[in-house]
C-alpha cells in the first residue's frame, strides 16, 4: 500500500468509525504500544508552572485587534520554559502583531497533557471568545498514550469542523516527527518516525476536508532538532526548549498571516520553483509530512473541489519571517506605549 493510500484509509477510518489497525497492521500497533511504554519511563518531567500567554499584544499598534484562540497540548502551552515571553503563544502573537501592524488578542486554551479527545472542551470554550482564527497543535500525546490513530484523527476533524461552521478560520500544526526523540530507543524510534508522519498526513486530510488548513511541524522534532538537541530540546528531552519554540513560531506565523489574508504579495500564488502547486490531497499530505513548514489548504480546479485523486489542495512553502522580539502580554487592551516588537 502506498503512503498516500494509507493516509486516505486512516482518515476514512476516522470518519466512518474504523479501528485503524488495518492501516498500521496489528503487529506495528503493538510495537508502538511498547514504544510508548518505553518513552514514558525514560522521558523526564518538568515540574515548573507553564506561563499563560493569554493577553494583548502589539502595544501602540492600531485596531481592530486580531483575535486568536490557541488550542492544543503541552507543546502549544510552552511546557518546559519559565517566562511567558518564551512561550509559543507570546512568540506567535508578537510576530503577528509586528508583521500585520495590528493589535492582537490571544486567548490560550491549550493544556499540558491534552490529547485530541480534549479538543471538544477547548473548542467549546474558544467559541465563546469569538476568535478570528484558531490555532491547534495536538497529537504527540496521542502517540505516547497509545490512542488509536483513527480515534485521534476523528476528534481533530470534528473540532475543526465545529470551528469552521462557526465562521472561525482554522490552522492546525500537524503531528511532529517523533523519530528524533532521543529517549525512544532504536529501532522503535524509526517506527515512531514512520507512524507520526503517517498520522500527520491523515490529520491533514481530515483538517482540510473539514475546512481548515494545515502546516507541517516536522521541524519541531525534525532535522534541526536532530542536529542540535542540546539547544532545541528542553530538559525532559521531549519538548522544545525556548530556542525550539522560536523555531516553532517561525513555522506557524507565515501560515497564520496567510490565513488572515496578510501574506506578502509574492506569496499569493504558488511558485513552481519553490515546489508549490495544486495536488490531490492524499499525495500532498504525504509530501507535507516530509517537509517542515509545508502548508496545505483546499482549492478548486476548473470550478470543482474534487478530482480523480480526491480533494484539490494548494501546497505552499512560505518563507519564514524575520525574528521578532516577544512581548509580555497586557491584561487590558488600552495600554500606553509604542510597539515593543523589533525585527532582528
Amino acid at each position: 500500500m502506498s503512503k498516500a493510500a494509507a493516509a486516505r484509509r486512516l482518515a476514512a477510518a476516522a470518519v466512518y468509525g474504523g479501528g485503524g489497525l488495518s492501516v498500521l497492521g496489528a503487529s506495528l500497533y503493538g510495537v508502538l504500544r511498547a514504544e510508548a511504554t518505553v518513552a514514558r519511563r525514560v522521558i523526564g518531567y518538568f515540574d515548573g508552572r507553564v506561563p499563560d500567554s493569554s493577553g494583548w499584544y502589539g502595544r501602540g499598534r492600531p485596531g481592530p485587534a486580531i483575535k486568536i484562540a490557541f488550542l492544543g497540548d503541552s507543546s502549544a502551552a510552552g511546557y518546559g520554559v519559565h517566562s511567558v515571553e518564551e512561550t509559543p503563544g507570546a512568540l506567535i502573537a508578537s510576530g503577528i502583531a509586528w508583521h500585520a501592524d495590528r493589535r492582537v488578542h490571544l486567548h490560550e486554551f491549550c493544556k499540558v497533557g491534552a490529547q485530541s479527545a480534549d479538543l471538544a472542551a477547548q473548542v467549546e470554550a474558544a467559541l465563546g471568545t469569538e476568535p478570528d482564527v484558531a490555532l491547534i497543535l495536538i497529537g504527540a500525546n496521542d502517540v505516547t498514550h497509545r490512542v488509536r490513530p483513527s480515534v485521534s484523527v476523528r476528534h481533530l476533524g470534528e473540532g475543526v469542523q465545529r470551528l469552521h461552521s462557526a465562521g472561525v478560520a482554522v490552522l492546525v500544526g500537524t503531528c511532529p516527527d517523533l523519530g528524533t526523540v532521543r529517549p525512544i530507543p532504536q529501532p522503535l524510534r524509526s517506527v515512531a518516525r514512520a507512524w507520526s508522519r503517517r498520522l500527520a498526513a491523515a490529520q491533514t486530510i481530515a483538517v482540510v476536508e473539514a475546512g481548515g488548513r494545515t502546516v507541517s511541524l516536522g521541524s519541531v522534532l525534525g532535522p534541526e532538532f536532530a542536529a542540535a538537541p542540546a539547544l532545541l530540546f528542553g530538559p525532559d528531552q521531549f519538548h522544545p526548549s525556548a530556542a525550539g519554540y522560536r523555531s516553532l513560531a517561525a513555522v506557524l506565523v507565515p501560515s497564520l498571516l496567510a490565513l488572515l489574508g496578510l501574506a506578502p504579495d509574492d506569496e499569493a500564488e504558488p511558485v513552481a520553483l519553490r515546489g508549490e502547486g495544486v495536488l490531490p490531497i492524499s499525495y500532498a499530505a504525504v509530501e507535507a509530512s516530509k517537509h517542515p513548514g509545508t502548508e496545505l489548504g483546499g482549492t478548486e480546479v476548473a470550478g470543482t473541489r474534487h478530482g480523480a485523486g480526491g480533494r484539490w489542495v494548494m501546497l505552499m512553502r512560505r518563507r519564514r519571517p524575520r525574528h521578532v522580539d516577544s512581548e509580555t502580554p497586557e491584561e487590558s487592551e488600552d495600554s500606553p506605549g509604542v510597539p515593543e516588537g523589533s525585527a532582528g
